[in-house]
């Protein structure tokens, strides 16, 4: 039995101040030395107890390692208490690797077509990205089954652009900490604010040419 848990009582958890959680899960990025000790910390995380039970997703790059968990099932997408207890086992791996955790770098990117029939054009981008619907929201979620590409949500709108046609935008997940100085950056390199009525759970802003983007949290979500 999968013990759920929300996003808060994740973060909230003792032992887990290296971990944030995002669109798609709880992150960690811990920074190595070189591609080898990358390499070596990985090998270490690989020979957790259970660690096969529900393996996380690793990122391993010459200046670091990206760790992500998310419990995933039949019926759920989300945290839980075993994310907890292996998130720790982690952290104290790192740390007896000489790995030194850095969440301000921690994102995820999720990319939201919007339509006014979504049933009409999930089949399209679920052959043009070889993706899978989430078994737990299959009539609106989509995503990649070797956990690489960023996931999709297709959103139902509730009016056509002017030209009748469908928008595209994305969500920039980041840690709560870290949003308001993503929305400042932005807004100082030409952005401009849509709304943040959502605020801090979001923020929707556009490029100069009406492109929008999300600087999303996990704040006031459950």
């Amino acid at each position: 039995m999968v013990e759920r848990i929300t996003a808060r009582e994740f973060q909230a958890a003792p032992g887990v101040e290296d971990w944030r959680v995002v669109g798609d899960g709880a992150c960690a990025f811990f920074r190595t030395g070189s591609f080898t000790a990358s390499a070596v910390f990985v090998a270490a995380v690989s020979e957790l107890p259970g660690i096969s039970d529900q393996p996380p997703d690793l990122d391993i790059r010459a200046g670091g390692v990206t760790v992500r968990l998310i419990t995933y099932t039949a019926d759920y997408f989300g945290m839980s208490r075993h994310d907890v207890e292996l998130a720790r086992q982690i952290s104290a791996t790192a740390r007896e690797q000489g790995a030194t955790a850095d969440p301000s770098v921690v994102q995820s990117v999720l990319v939201v077509p919007g339509a006014l029939a979504v049933p009409a054009v999930m089949p399209f981008w679920e052959a043009v990205l070889g993706y899978e619907p989430r078994r737990d929201s299959p009539t609106e979620d989509l995503v990649d089954p070797n956990n690489r590409g960023p996931a999709f949500w297709l959103e139902k709108m509730k009016e056509p652009r002017k030209d009748g046609g469908g928008a595209i935008h994305i969500a920039v997940w980041v840690p709560h900490d870290q949003a308001p100085a993503r929305v400042a950056a932005a807004l100082a390199a030409g952005g401009r604010m849509v709304r943040d009525e959502f605020a801090p759970a979001w923020w929707t802003l556009a490029d100069a040419a009406g492109n929008e983007a999300d600087i999303a949290t996990i704040q006031h979500r459950d």
